[in-house]
């Protein structure tokens, strides 16, 4: 895949169009065109600003070779959520959870059956936080829209 190819795909991915990574960036439209469209190479500090609002890495833009880095794009733009919400402390924690669960599943220290068992486990937590929070923070929400209106 060609890094005009990358950037496309990342972008998408964030669900950003070309003039909100131009905004992002600092780089024109025309140019974020031709890198994606032309094949035209941006200079590095191009190439940076682009890895950074993407939330990819520059080695994964430029090595036209390392596909197996596609895998990890929806991983990055979690994380990089994770960041913007909870710091840098909530996504190395994240990090570190991930990882472990991904250690569990390819080690193959666990069978099919406790696979399950955990990926279960784990979306119960997610759905129980998902109410929790629901519960805690959408009555202030409504009360702060009806002081609004």
């Amino acid at each position: 895949m060609t890094f005009g190819e990358k950037v496309r795909q990342a972008r998408i991915a964030l669900d950003l169009s070309q003039t909100e990574l131009a905004a992002k960036t600092g780089i024109s439209e025309r140019s974020l065109y031709t890198y994606e469209q032309m094949g035209t190479m941006p200079r590095m500090g191009n190439v940076k600003k682009i890895a950074e609002a993407l939330c990819v890495s520059v080695g994964y833009l430029m090595d036209e070779e390392e596909d197996d880095r596609e895998k990890d794009i929806d991983k990055d733009i979690f994380l990089a959520n994770v960041k913007n919400e909870y710091g840098i402390k909530g996504a190395k924690e994240a990090s570190e959870v991930l990882t472990r669960a991904s250690a569990l599943f390819a080690g193959g220290e666990l069978d099919e059956e406790a696979k399950d068992l955990f990926f279960r486990s784990i979306m119960e937590v997610y759905l129980d936080s998902k109410e929790e929070a629901r519960a805690k923070f959408a009555p202030r929400q409504r009360k702060s829209r009806r002081k609004r209106d």
